[in-house]
């Protein structure tokens, strides 16, 4: 096999078998390129072969180039998952990757916007939009981020059988695993304000959120859009579409929400990742007590 057949079943296992996300097929694609190119690899026996040591080799030659703790994390996983893939494939003893252990990495807390600015970002990149429509768009967009905790890929891969949206929205996430998200009556007007305006025909099968040309919508149109909203609010960088996923998160927890209600909100597999929205819910507790106690202004 060359090169190229190894890296097309590893793309297939990963889009066909693993049902992973086009990001997460094209990141990890290029991981075991690399490999292949760095090492010298030229079938599955080579690459099942690889020890920790040589391993270890690859990832210094890249922490040379510049790479961070994040991505050389990320780069392990992507590498063990490969190495544990073409084990499989040569029918290898050991079918477990290489034992290394990567950097580590302190996790920063995510960081909300405030209510009245997550819907202030709304309205702004509405405002500031070229055309009518495109403002009702990004608007429609970023509401169902903050309404529904949609993560921008999910909102951004509905179809227009979507439409009339209900009380309810059936959404695909990551491993295509789907969830029920309830949606507000904002959110559903706005969708709806927008499918009104769209000059490009929204059938059962096409893209709802379409580009200035009818193509599918890009997200980086979204993230620069929110980014001009930012700057005309006076907003930190930190105010970007995922960071309205975040605050329907944190805010729903400090209104009462139980972690495991948020978790089916959020998609999550599991609840450690729906438990962070604890410490930030107790962070901003914090930052409003020291700004609020009077015993802080002294």
């Amino acid at each position: 096999m060359s090169k190229a057949d190894l890296l097309e079943a590893w793309h297939d296992h990963l889009a066909l078998g693993l049902r992973r996300s086009p990001h997460t097929v094209r990141a990890y694609g290029r991981t075991a390129e690399r490999l292949l190119a760095g090492l010298e690899l030229t079938d599955w026996d080579s690459v099942a072969a690889l020890d920790a040591p040589r391993l270890r080799g690859h990832l210094a030659s890249r922490r040379a180039d510049g790479l961070a703790n994040a991505s050389t994390a990320r780069e392990l996983s992507a590498l063990k998952a490969f190495i544990a893939f073409a084990r499989a494939q040569a029918g290898h003893a050991l079918t477990d990757p290489p034992r290394l252990r990567g950097p580590r990495i302190k996790k920063g807390l995510p960081r909300p916007v405030t209510p009245d600015d997550a819907i202030g970002l709304a309205d702004t990149v509405e405002a500031i939009a070229t055309e009518d429509w495109i403002g009702a768009r990004d608007r429609a967009v970023l509401l169902l981020l903050y309404g529904a905790g949609m993560r921008i890929a999910e909102a951004l891969s509905l179809t227009g059988s979507a439409l009339p949206l209900g009380e309810r929205l059936t959404v695909t996430g990551k491993g295509s695993k789907q969830r029920v998200v309830p949606l507000l009556p904002i959110v559903r007007e706005a969708v709806a304000d927008y499918a009104a305006q769209c000059p490009w025909p929204l059938g059962r099968d096409d893209p709802l959120f379409r580009g200035a040309k009818g193509g599918p919508l890009a997200q980086g149109m979204i993230r620069k859009a929110t980014a001009r909203a930012r700057k005309a609010l006076g907003l930190p960088d930190s105010a970007t579409p995922h960071a309205l996923r975040h605050s329907f998160a944190t805010h729903l927890l400090g209104a009462g929400a139980d972690l495991r209600s948020l978790q089916e909100l959020l998609g999550h597999a599991s609840l450690g990742s729906t438990q962070i929205y604890t410490k930030v819910d107790a962070a901003s507790l914090l930052e409003t007590y020291r700004h609020a106690h009077p015993r802080e202004k002294d």
